[in-house]
Order: C-alpha cells, then structure tokens, then sequence
C-alpha cells in the first residue's frame, strides 16, 4: 500500500508476541518462525529463493530503496539485491522461479491506490548464488527484462502476482474491484520489434464475503479484510497461496487445469492470522510450508504446515 492512505490499524488480541489461537483446521498451529531482519519496515512482497534451501527474498513497499533483502525463515539476514536502474515506485509483490537452467525473481511494481499510473511494471533479474551475498554488504544486478502491465478495461490496483512457470504466464490480481479479477500475461519479453502482448482477464476469485459493515476501519478486522494483497503458485504447481489483510487462503488444483477455475472454486483451507497489515506470503521451495508476514519494524514471520489437500 503506496503511502498517502490513512491506515487505522487494530492489533489482534493475539498480539505479534504471542501466536496462540491462530490454529487453523487441517494444519498444525501456527509458530512464528523468526522476525524480519533490521532494515524491512514495510514488508509487501516475500519470495522463496530458488537457489539456496530456507532461504527467502523480501522487499519493502512504496517509496523503499529499489533492494531486495534475503534471510532465512528464523529472519537472520544474508544479504540485500540492488536493482540498477529501477525505482521502486510502488513494489507490492515478489514471485520466484526457474526457467532456462537458471533461477529468477520478479519484482511488482504494481501499486496503484487511485488507479491512475501508466508506469506500472514487473521486472525481472537473476538471483545471485547465496555464497555471493554478505550481510554486510549490497550485491547489485542488472535487470534482465521488465514487462509493461497495462490494463485494456484501464488502471487496476494489483498487490497479489505469481508466476506459472510452466504456461509461462504471469498472474496479477486485483486488490480492490470486486469481484478481484484475475489477469495473464506472458512471462518472457516480447521479440524485439515487437509489441508487448496484452494482458487478458482470465477469471475471478472466489472465497470472498462481502463486507458491507465494519466497527473499525482497519485492515485485520473491518472493511479491507478481505483485500488481496500477495499471491503464490506452489512450485509443483499444486496449489496456489492467497493473502488477504485478514486472512491466508489455500485454493487446490486438479492437474492441468487452468488457474482460473482452480481460484474460481472455494478456497480449500483459510486461517486468520491476525498481523495488523498483512501484505506478503509465500510458500516453501518444496510448497510443504506456508509463511506470512506483515508491514512494521521486526515483524513475525508466521509458518503453517501446508494441509493436505482433501
């Protein structure tokens, strides 16, 4: 979320000290894994490194430094990504893959709160090996190739986006219209010459009550609850992580069959997880985990056992 919203945030009882009464039916209770690392104060993209076992990359959201910071799950720094040449006008989501023998992040600049921003972009770079990062130290790169994201019906706000690595597509999904549309593009960059492809609506989420009244204008418990604000593919291409200010969402898939029918069905596990403004999730390299965490100085990281599917 860019800056320039007031925000009134209501801290669930639970608290970020104290995971207790999170527990959610067919997952083993919630544990809080660690704590972001010092220099992430507004978390809204997370992304597991494709390179290096337990290890994620995260980024902050509007206005931040064009960096990514990788760390473990227990929150121990491990080094910090500079994107040259790019500005981070308003990051909001960060998705990892492997394509062409190599390992990948893609970085959401996708914020658009008044839905008026013609720049909006994703861009792409390579993902150094973990034994070229220092704690100490920023490791910069280059971007390899960053996509346009233009919307034929016009702006849309998007801080949910995933990559399907097989179909070679990019998913974004929109915050706040309802219902959230569900868009695709194509992940590689067009042939030069040629214009980029255009981004086509392929669905709708489904799993969303409508909020029609709120004691407190909040993210957790009142009107932007059901907001999305990440989204994840599991790597196997199983299942796919959505993340709401209220909520985490397991959505299943049958096979091949298109992503749009598999987030047009009900959800098939959800969890409150009470963070105060929940904005980036991701789950494990081997999809068994899923990790959630929130905006704010030395926020939790939270850690479910994936459920398994029905």
């Amino acid at each position: 979320m860019r800056r320039g919203v007031l925000l009134i945030v209501v801290v669930a009882a639970a608290g970020w000290g104290d995971a207790r009464g999170l527990a959610a039916p067919g997952a083993r209770e919630v544990e809080i894994a660690g704590r972001l690392p010092a220099g992430l104060r507004e978390a809204s993209g997370l992304a597991a490194s494709r390179r290096e076992p337990g290890m994620y990359w995260a980024h902050d959201d509007s206005g931040g430094r064009p960096v990514l910071k990788a760390f473990g799950a227990d929150g121990k720094l491990r080094g910090s990504l500079r994107l040259a040449g790019v500005k981070n006008v308003d990051w909001e989501d960060l998705a990892s893959f492997e394509l062409d023998g190599k390992a990948w992040l893609l970085v959401a600049d996708t914020g658009d709160n008044r839905a008026g921003r013609g720049d909006c972009a994703l861009h792409v770079v390579e993902e150094p090996a973990a034994a070229a990062l220092r704690p100490d130290a920023e490791h910069v790169v280059e971007v390899a190739w960053s996509l346009p994201v233009i919307f034929p019906e016009g702006p849309r706000d998007v801080e949910a986006v995933a990559v399907d690595v097989r179909a070679e597509r990019v998913y974004l999904l929109e915050k706040r219209n309802r219902p959230h549309g569900l868009h695709a593009l194509s992940l590689r960059p067009p042939p030069r010459g040629h214009a980029a492809a255009p981004i086509r609506r392929v669905g709708e989420l489904a799993g969303f009550a409508t909020v029609r009244t709120a004691s407190v204008w909040s993210a957790a418990g009142g009107a932007l609850r059901t907001q999305p604000t990440a989204m994840d593919f599991a790597a196997d291409g199983s299942a796919a992580l959505v993340l709401t200010y209220g909520e985490v969402l397991l959505y299943s898939r049958i096979g091949d069959e298109p992503w749009s029918r598999a987030l047009g069905r009900a959800p098939v596990w959800r969890a409150a997880h009470s963070l105060p403004q929940a904005e980036a999730a991701a789950f494990s390299a081997d999809g068994a985990e899923v990790l959630v965490t929130s905006e704010g100085i030395a926020a939790p990281i939270l850690r479910w056992r994936r459920p398994a599917a029905p």
